[in-house]
């Protein structure tokens, strides 16, 4: 089986995972890659922003640096071939197969907070990615002091000519996929966003499938 990534080439999607996991939607989710190992995402129902951050599996102080990403590769989007930096300058991972084109590591993640101040008190309850982050990093002994800009899998955030960031309509297919090898052990921990008051998800959350597979040879 294979699939066509955005560059035109086809993904072998044949390998078997060791680990193939359906995040329900407005869910969270975490687990170890191993070095050499490969993280896919796929957007099962297209449309649907996937909320990551990584972290060196043996020093949590070691954790995803949007700034230094951006900054490595001159580009504001990340994207085939990317190369996602720690905070020590380190490639915590490398992206190797994308059939969206690109994603955002600039707009964040949702709260209750911002949901209140950008859509209204009435949305404050409403559950969001911070939440979902701080829930799932207190199973490893962190807190929401360890949550730091995230990347935005399938998040299509264009830059408007005033340099304004815009959350748009996704532009990610059903079935989409997003593969990024590990260059060390990771810690992967994702927020499958909830948020309903922006396009972000097509104003409906999906679940996404989350699938780890071997290191060649292994």
């Amino acid at each position: 089986m294979t699939t066509t990534l955005f560059d035109g080439s086809p993904a072998n999607v044949a390998a078997a995972p060791r680990l193939d996991h359906l995040v329900p939607a407005r869910a969270p989710w975490s687990g170890y890659i191993h070095r050499g190992e490969t993280l896919r995402i796929i957007d099962s129902e297209g449309q649907q922003a996937v909320d990551t951050l990584f972290y060196r599996a043996d020093d949590f102080a070691e954790r995803y640096s949007g700034q230094d990403t951006l900054r490595a590769q001159g580009s504001a989007y990340l994207g085939l071939g990317t190369r996602i930096l720690s905070n020590e300058g380190r490639v915590m991972a490398t992206i190797t197969a994308d059939t969206c084109g690109r994603h955002d590591t600039s707009a964040g993640a949702c709260s209750c907070e911002s949901n209140t101040v950008r859509f209204g008190h009435h949305t404050k309850y409403l559950h969001a990615c911070r939440e979902n982050f701080v829930l799932e990093v207190a199973r490893y002994g962190m807190t929401k002091r360890d949550i730091v800009p995230n990347i935005n899998f399938f998040m299509n955030v264009p830059i408007a000519p005033n340099g304004d960031l815009v959350i748009a309509d996704g532009i990610s297919e059903p079935g989409g996929i997003v593969e990024m090898v590990a260059e060390m052990d990771l810690l992967c921990v994702i927020s499958n966003c909830p948020q309903v008051n922006n396009p972000c998800n097509g104003f409906n959350p999906t679940p996404v499938r989350v699938q780890i597979l071997p290191a060649p040879g292994i």
